[in-house]
């Protein structure tokens, strides 16, 4: 599964079972993703670059692994990628 967006995986970690499977439900979504509590409901991303030290940009990590965020996120400023909404966005496939 990819989200669009990082309000998309927080949704979908909301009603994600343990061992992965996504049911369906409504309400206030809960989890805060970050690296240290990784994402279990989505193969893949589709989301605009962050600055440095945002917390969206923690999420991407609990995404993709440190090193590959770093790696892209370097490219990306090389090549002059564009922030927040009306910037770039990227697909990660980790």
């Amino acid at each position: 599964m990819i989200a669009v967006g990082t309000t998309v995986v927080r949704a979908l970690e909301t009603v994600v079972e343990p061992h992965g499977v996504v049911l369906p439900g409504s309400g206030w979504t809960g989890p805060v993703v970050m690296p240290d509590r990784p994402v279990t409901s989505v193969d893949g991303l589709i989301t605009g670059w962050r600055e440095p030290h945002a917390s969206r940009l923690s999420m991407i990590e609990a995404v993709t692994g440190h090193s590959l965020l770093e790696v892209s996120y370097a490219a990306a400023q090389q090549e002059g990628y564009l922030w927040y909404e009306f910037g770039d966005g990227q697909l990660i496939l980790p």
